[in-house]
């Protein structure tokens, strides 16, 4: 019963930060604040969602539920390497096409 409410508390965990990152990539104004947003879901949303699906695997280990726990830990370990650095490669190559960020209020107002 513990694993079961843990791994849920992770999942939703992870939804919420893919659904939040779904909408800041949505409203956000240019594209570092996008790539924020959406390095944000790719890291702390699927990880999450993996870790709480690691946990839901794991109440099987005798049926050979370990074997899943193994491939959803090493998938979050890849998401961990690859996410910040397609974030950041992506960053170099907007500053080096020479996109500006968008400076002071979006709406127009006084800044």
């Amino acid at each position: 019963m513990v694993w079961d409410v843990l791994s849920w508390i992770f999942i939703l965990g992870g939804l919420f930060f893919i659904v939040v990152g779904g909408v800041g990539v949505l409203r956000f104004p240019d594209v570092y604040t996008r790539l924020h947003a959406a390095g944000m879901t790719d890291t702390m949303g699927a990880g999450l969602v993996l870790i709480g699906l690691s946990f839901q695997s794991g109440l099987s280990f005798e049926s050979g539920g370990w074997l899943i726990t193994v491939r959803l830990l090493m998938i979050w370990a890849f998401l961990l390497f690859t996410s910040p650095i397609a974030t950041h490669a992506l960053a170099r190559a907007a500053l080096h096409g020479k996109v500006e960020p968008i400076r002071g209020d979006v709406e127009g107002g006084d800044s």
